[in-house]
Order: C-alpha cells, then structure tokens, then sequence
C-alpha cells in the first residue's frame, strides 16, 4: 500500500522546522555543528530566530549579522535542508528591532484612550459623558535580542504602528528587501518562507489602549461611526460603534500589514508563515501561504483538557483555514513555555506526545518546535524554556520524535476531509463551547468564517460551500444559513460506550480512508468501535511505525471492533483491500516479562540506575515487554546491550529476543530525571515508582 510505503519514510519535506534560538555570539563552525546534527536527528529545516543573548556588538540587520546569517543558509544549502527566515529581532513583528521608527517618531504605535484629563500630547477625539476619547503614542515595546533590550528593560525597541502603510513599508525595506539582496539566489529553494511572529498593534507593555493610528478617526466616521460611542470598547458595552470599530481595525490590519507581507512573499517565491497575535485569528490566516499559530504556556494541557476556552480551538481555527483556501500546509509554533505548574523546563516526553497528538488530530500538518537552543549559557537558558532539542533529555534519541513528526505531517497532508457540519463564526470569536459536544461526540466539522458566507447557499436540506457539503449548521445569526441539529448527523466512529476523551480525525488520504485517533485523557480507554466503512481494516502506531491487521466484523452498519488506547496513545486505522490486509502482519502482543524486582544501584547527575537478574527459560528467543512506572524518561539495557527508550508512561519497554540468552539475563533500568533539576527553581522528583 502506497499509503504505508510512504509512512515508512516520508519526504523530507514534512520535516518539523523548529525555531533555532540564535542566542549568543555565532561562530561558524559551531553554526555548521550544529545544523550537522540536526540533520543526523531527522530534522531538516529551521528558523533562524534571532534571540535574546546575540553578541552586542552584533546590530540587528549589520553586515556582521548577515555574515552570520549566510553562513546558516550556506551550511543549510549543503546539508539539503530548509530555511524560514525570521522577519524581526526579537518579537512581535513588524518593528525591525526598533529601526522602523529610529529617525520617525511619528511611526510609533499608537492607541486609543479613555481619560478623564488628556496629556499634553494626546489628540482630544471626543467627549464622552465626563470622560475623553483621545490618540496617543502607545509607547509600546518589543522584545529585543540583546541583554538590556527585554520587556522592561531601559533599551527595549520601540513598537511600530503597524496600521500606518508608511510604517509597514518601512519594515518591508529594511528587513525583507535587506535579506533578498543578499540571499536572492536561495530564494524559493533553500530557503522556503518568512515568518512573521503575532504583530501587535499596540507592541508590548502598553496602558489601558485600544488599536488605534493615525487618520482613523476619520475612516470611522466616514464609515457611519460615532466616536463617542467608542466608550463602549473601554466599559465593556457593545454597540453599533464597537461593532463599526472591530470591522475596521480588522479589515485596516489586513491590508496595511499581512496583505503587504503576503504579496512580498508570493512576488519573491517563498511563504508567508508565523501566526496572528491570538488563536481564534481566523480571518487573518488568509494571507498566510502557511496558515500557523501559537501553541505556548500551556493554555492548554493534558490536566486542564482539550476543549475548553478560547484557546481549544487552536490547532482546528489554522487547518480550517488553510482547508477553505486550498493551501496545503497549516503550521503550528508549540511547546514555548509548556512548563508543568511555571516551574521552568517541567515539561516532559509525555506532554510533548499530548501536544502533539492535540494538533494532529485537529488537522496541523507542520510542526515547528519552540525551541532548538544556539546556547544555554547564562541566563539563556531561563529565556522561554525548555530547549525541547538538543538540550532535551531525549535529544539522544530524537530521531523518534522527528520521524513522529515527519510522518504526522505526511499523514495530514492533502487530505479529502467528509465533515458534514459547518460552524459558522467571526473573528476571534471560534465558538470554543459550542464545538465541545461535536469533539466529545467524534462528529467532525468545518468552520466557516464570516468572509466565506456569502459564498454559500441552501441547496434544500444542504449547505453548499465551495465543493464542501454540510447537513447541519450552527453559530450564525443568519436564519438563512443556521439550520439542522448536529447531534443527528453521524458521528465519524460510534463508540459503545461513549468515550468523551477519544479524538477522532476522518478523511481520505491517498484514496485511503483513514482515522487518526487520539486518546486525550490520563487514563485508558477501552471500547467496541464501529466505523462507517466495509472492507477490511489495519492499523497502525506512527509513533514506533508498526502495522498490524485488525480482526473486524461487518454487520451492516459498518465494521465492529473493539479498540484498545492506552494513556498518551495514538493510533491510525486504514480500510484495505482483501490482498493489502493480507500483506500486514498480524498483531504482536509480546509477553509481559513480570516478577522483575530492581535494586537502585546508581543516583546522581539526573540519572539513575537499577538493575535485576531475570531468569529465563526455553523462552529467550521471544520478544518481551517490561511495563515499569516510572518519572521520566526510562532507557533499558539487556544483558549490556541498549534495548529500548520510553518517553512517557505507561513504560512499556520491548525487549528483542535476540538480546536474552537462557538463564540469568541483567537487566538496567536508566531514568533519567527532568532537566527543571538542572535549569528550574524547584526540584522534581525523578525514579522508578516501587
């Protein structure tokens, strides 16, 4: 099957491209030591993201920095891999670390206040009640990438309007056009895209503001809007005006900065890519060639759960919206700042696989890593932590996770989905309470943002968008689209019984009909499926890529079975063909090896060690599994030769059998404890549970 060949060994376009961190003084050979290895851990692409901790004789956008720069995308060229440039130094975007308003106050960030006595330098809109609606400079800032420059700090960059057209062209002039004219000749095959990092109006750091710039006072007049009305947007009251003024704001934001950028990137054979500053941004992904967001601080986390807030819908608002626009890839910045409970670098292996999984299933198809650490010297290592690549705890065993990555991205790509509700929604307003149900009840559907209703129509009982059919609709205010009740449409799988936590993603790929399921909750989950489909099934585990055969029975309905997925499981099923089904093999349960009873013999370093004698039999020729509890992650020898690793638990760690001999076999156990013990400020217990 084409599908599975491809999984085996996807191309390494689906590679995950994590931010790089260039966070200290770059030297070449450590710049080409370091992309060297990557490549030998499956990753072949970065961001160059210039980082907090750059040589401060080093100016952002100097020739020295772009001396750096080059040699980056030279090695990268060598090592056939694939560079993003990073449009700022550091973020939000659309400032150039400062330089677009050095020499140009006037093209500083600006807002909109509601005072009781103005400033001296405040523009006076209007009077509202016994208060002022006025203009002023924000005063935003941005992150800097050297020491002094954070939020804060005396030499922060100045934040730019990035609503004044002068402004962005600017920006345009000083970064993109200063990396093409010395990089035009890698453009559209080294490196691929740009990407822009959640632009801020107002920049970081500001008083009580709202978006604002220069002349927009009379746009919104012109546009029928009363200004004093725009108290509303400072007392919590919406009305015409707040509604006039989101429009506005939205509408001015999209063609002033990411139309620009778009159009920039398409002229010059590259992407768009990055994200908008929330993750309910839909309409604003539509000037992305790589729609993307921002998956940071744990907004959401195996503890508090996949579906809550405005946050759970990330993940689905980037892959609906790259679905809608016909592009192929939907991005997905994660794992900035995941850290358990904010102890710094508490983030472990099986959180990564959770995020992930939460991604996948919502249909993301490029990862990008926050982040790959340059250095880790200093302070640095307390900057957005953890480093999630090579100053991981798994970095040794990497490959796992990229090839998870790759083949999840593969798996994902140029789908044929069948969702059969439409959730009609606006901006920043993705419905999160609505759609829980359609996630709990594993009933897929599509978001439709407010620019694509007018393209849609009642067919009867249907609802046509483009070449997408849905049988139900919701969210609208609009009678004519909103009809049907979702809960009667069929769920993509029946569950017996319900399973709330199981996340379902249904689509076709490569003419398969495939299901990516996803256990997003702490505990097992155990039922009898029914799937929608005849035929024959197999499945797959992409994490450690084995295949097997699933023994269904069809009654009519579907094809029956019971389905098994253990605590940060994931798991593809496939509907094949008699001689396909033939071709797998049938599922391999391994003996459990039990009655093992391990001795710590080594602690220290953030490791340690157990060992046990097992005897063993007329049976040392067969694989086995060891199950351990364990925090966090487990490496096990056999007999002193390496067996396996494990990330998470439940460890199940599978033993060759060409590894044990008749008689006393030693075991060692390796757990390796969280790098917070290293990097944090509270100590995290570490070992294996007795």
């Amino acid at each position: 099957m084409k599908l599975l060949e491809q999984l085996q060994s996807p191309d390494r376009e689906y590679t995950p491209i994590p931010f790089w961190f260039l966070n200290a003084p770059l030297d070449a050979a450590e710049i080409e030591r370091q992309l060297t290895e990557f490549a030998d851990h499956g990753v072949y692409g970065v961001v160059l993201h210039p980082r907090i901790g750059m040589d401060p004789a080093v100016g952002y956008l100097s020739e020295a920095f772009f001396d750096a720069i080059g040699t980056a995308i030279a090695c990268a060229r060598r090592l056939d891999m694939q560079i993003v440039l990073y449009d700022e130094g550091m973020y939000p975007s659309g400032s150039a670390s400062g330089l677009v308003v050095q020499g140009h106050p006037e093209l500083k960030s600006r807002g909109l206040g509601y005072v009781e006595t103005p400033e001296e330098k405040d523009i006076v809109l209007a009077r509202a009640g016994q208060k002022y609606l006025v203009e002023r400079m924000s005063e935003g800032t941005i992150r800097g990438i050297h020491f002094g420059e954070d939020d804060g700090e005396p030499f922060a960059p100045k934040s730019a309007d990035i609503l004044n057209p002068v402004a962005v062209d600017r920006f345009l002039e000083l970064t993109h056009e200063a990396y093409y004219r010395h990089f035009s000749e890698d453009f559209g095959e080294t490196i691929i895209g740009f990407f822009t990092d959640e632009p801020s109006i107002l920049g970081r750091n500001t008083r009580d503001l709202m978006p604002w710039t220069a002349g927009f006072a009379e746009l919104f007049q012109e546009s029928g809007g009363n200004l004093t009305g725009l108290a509303g947007l400072f007392e919590g009251a919406e009305n015409a005006d707040t509604a006039l003024y989101h429009r506005l704001i939205l509408q001015r934001e999209s063609e002033v900065y990411y139309a620009r950028l778009s159009r920039w990137c398409e002229a010059h054979g590259i992407a768009l890519m990055g994200h908008p500053h929330q993750s309910d941004d839909i309409e604003v992904e539509r000037y992305f060639h790589v729609p993307g967001q921002d998956l940071v601080f744990r907004w959401v986390s195996p503890e508090k759960g996949d579906t809550e807030g405005m946050d759970s819908v990330m993940g689905k608002c980037s892959a609906d919206a790259a679905y809608l626009m016909h592009r192929r890839r939907n991005a997905n910045e994660c794992f900035g700042a995941c850290n358990r409970g904010n102890h710094p670098w508490y983030f472990t292996g099986g959180d990564m696989k959770w995020f992930l999984d939460y991604l996948a299933v919502r249909g993301v198809n490029l990862f990008i890593p926050h982040a790959f650490y340059y250095s880790l010297e200093g302070p640095r290592s307390g900057e957005r932590p953890p480093d999630v690549g090579p100053g991981s705890l798994w970095w040794p065993h990497y490959r796992i996770w990229a090839d998870y990555m790759t083949r999840l991205s593969f798996l994902m790509t140029d789908v044929k989905r069948d969702a059969r509700i439409a959730v009609l929604c606006k901006n920043r307003d993705l419905r999160p309470e609505m759609v829980k149900p359609l996630f709990e009840t594993q009933r897929s559907f599509q978001y439709l943002p407010e620019s694509f209703w007018n393209a849609c129509r009642k067919e009867g009982n249907v609802l046509v968008c483009g070449d997408m059919r849905f049988s139900a609709c919701l969210g609208g205010k609009t009678e004519a689209l909103s009809f049907g009740d979702p809960m009667a449409v069929s769920p993509d799988v029946v569950c017996t019984p319900p399973v709330p936590q199981l996340r379902v993603a249904h689509f076709a790929r490569l003419g398969v009909e495939c299901y990516f399921c996803v256990n997003s909750g702490e505990t097992e989950l155990d039922c009898e499926v029914r799937l929608p489909v005849s035929g024959r099934l197999g499945a797959a585990d992409l994490f450690r890529m084995r295949t097997w055969r699933v023994h269904a029975a069809e009654d009519g309905q579907g094809l029956r079975f019971m389905m098994r997925l253990k605590r940060r499981e994931s798991r593809l099923y496939f509907v094949c063909d008699r001689a396909e089904w033939d071709a797998l093999d049938a599922e391999k349960v391994p003996d459990e090896l039990t009655g093992v009873c391990f001795q710590e013999v080594f602690s220290g370093e953030g490791e340690k060690r157990y060992r046990a004698d097992a005897v063993l039999e007329g049976t040392q020729g067969q694989d086995r599994v060891l199950p351990l509890q364990a925090e966090e992650m487990v490496e096990l020898y056999v007999n002193e030769c390496f067996a396996d690793v494990s990330f998470f638990m439940p460890h199940e760690l599978r033993i060759p059998g060409a590894l044990l001999r008749s008689g006393i076999n030693t075991l060692e156990i390796r757990v390796k404890g969280s790098l917070a013990n290293r990097y944090g400020k509270v100590p995290v217990p570490y070992g294996l549970s007795v």
